[in-house]
């Protein structure tokens, strides 16, 4: 299970959403380094990185052939500068297909939500990521279990419904 993401998603016959809960990713990130010295990708999304382009086409084959995705991430306020990032590159996931949404984390004190970010795919199976305190990955694990996907699933719609539109969405 080499690209377990991709793998879901090429499965995927109706819906795949993603549940991102962390501030901080991959923090030896390149393209992460080069937005903080300044790269805006928004000024030329010609030089997204390399890996964009095969992400951007996996999307639009999904959406063409009728799946939704929906990506939510929950973040602390004021935000940190790697969602500072994450706003900034948004535009190419929409551009792409997806729907993004915000939910500030005060607003999501009362939802039960699952331990760690995680993709479902149709309802019917769920992809969870397991990331190490400085946010790289670690572990990946495929659960399937009714009860799993009951909880993911309403987590995520509460999430959704409380949360705002990618263009929407003022960082503070």
């Amino acid at each position: 299970m080499k690209y377990p993401v991709r793998e879901g998603l090429a499965q995927a016959r109706h819906s795949a959403v993603h549940l991102e809960m962390r501030d901080r990713y991959t923090p030896n990130d390149p393209e992460f380094a080069r937005w903080r010295a300044g790269h805006r990708y928004a000024d030329d999304p010609a030089k997204l990185p390399d890996w964009w382009g095969s992400w951007r086409d996996l999307v639009g084959e999904l959406t063409a052939r009728g799946v939704v995705m929906r990506r939510a991430r929950i973040v602390s306020e004021p935000v940190t500068d790697y969602i500072q990032y994450e706003h900034d590159m948004t535009f190419a996931n929409v551009a792409a297909g997806e729907l993004v949404r915000w939910l500030p984390r005060r607003r999501a004190a009362d939802i039960a939500l699952p331990g760690t970010d995680l993709w479902m795919f149709d309802r019917s199976a769920v992809l969870f990521t397991f990331f190490s305190g400085d946010g790289d990955v670690v572990d990946r694990e495929w659960s399937s279990d009714p009860a799993v996907l009951d909880l993911v699933s309403t987590a995520f719609e509460t999430v959704w419904e409380r949360a705002t539109p990618h263009e929407d969405y003022k960082l503070t």
